[in-house]
């Protein structure tokens, strides 16, 4: 029987609590058969519930397909030469690195080494996704760029963002709730409407943004707002200050831990920095539950 959820509960889910429920690696395993399959096989292959467990093994022969199997088949465990316990290890180092986590650092932490510690982290991040839910009330969007060489604010000739090479991202916060950001290759008022419609629920919703003409065409989606930050920085309540915050986190993390994100992963990195937002309210062994459970499932 797996104990490691209802001894999770209510704890902070760090290394030392992981250690603690999850001292072995039979351990691991049965936990994440009951978080699967609850405690019922199924063959990943044909979905048959027809199988005979392999003699001292946590494998199964499927009765219907004639494989074997395991818990870890198809998910982000699969194929792993590593034990378990340093997996649920990495999840919880990295839901609590607010800024995130650099390769090498994950690596030192887990005694693996900078390859293996990658790897591991962009296995994690494909199961921190968050959910389609369209944002409601009060919503600010914005847009940011990333990468490229710090700005020298003395360089005239340094632009900030929009016409220099770096990455448009574009994001949507709720206020005092969830976010969603993407890259958007183009900044163009039909391609940001496109993404409040994808994102937002118009009948339900607020839109707050600051005055660049992108923005011109969204009081004919849902009610519209903004900001003229040459002015001033808003209103108690007509502000973007929490997507501006969002920004400021994600770009800290990167150009801190990360240095520099190649445009091919900088999606999953977004998704790390979303996911890690979105949950920042939740009782910290919900979240790391939560991402066991997408684990599972990616």
């Amino acid at each position: 029987m797996d104990k490691g959820s209802d001894q999770a509960k209510g704890l902070k889910m760090n290394i030392v609590s992981v250690y603690k429920i999850f001292p072995s690696q039979d351990s691991c395993i049965e936990h994440l058969e009951k978080v699967r399959w609850n405690n019922n096989p199924t063959c990943p292959y044909c979905k048959s519930k027809n199988q005979t467990p392999v003699k001292n093994s946590h494998r199964y022969h499927c009765n219907n397909c004639n494989t074997s199997y395991s818990v870890t088949v198809g998910t982000i465990f699969h194929n792993t030469k590593l034990d378990l316990q340093k997996w649920f290890l990495a999840i919880s180092i990295i839901l609590n690195a607010k800024k995130g986590i650099a390769a090498r650092q994950l690596g030192r932490d887990l005694q693996v080494t900078k390859d293996t510690a990658w790897y591991m982290g962009m296995r994690i991040r494909k199961a921190m996704y968050n959910d389609a839910t369209l944002l409601q009330g009060i919503v600010e969007m914005d847009e940011t760029y990333v990468g490229g060489k710090p700005r020298k604010f003395d360089d005239k000739d340094n632009k900030r963002g929009r016409g220099t090479k770096k990455i448009p991202v574009v994001g949507m916060v709720e206020r005092d709730g969830s976010v969603r950001a993407q890259i958007s290759k183009r900044i163009t008022a039909k391609k940001l409407s496109q993404l409040v419609r994808k994102n937002v629920d118009t009948k339900n919703a607020i839109l707050i943004t600051d005055e660049f003409k992108g923005y011109s065409r969204m009081s004919k989606i849902l009610p519209h707002l903004s900001v003229d930050h040459s002015k001033n920085y808003g209103t108690e309540v007509i502000n973007t200050n929490t997507i501006e915050s969002f920004w400021s986190l994600l770009k800290r993390g990167i150009m801190g831990q990360y240095h520099k994100v190649s445009e091919k992963y900088l999606p999953l990195y977004i998704g790390e920095f979303s996911y890690r937002f979105n949950g920042r309210k939740e009782i910290n062994d919900v979240l790391f539950g939560l991402t066991i459970f997408r684990a599972v499932r990616a």
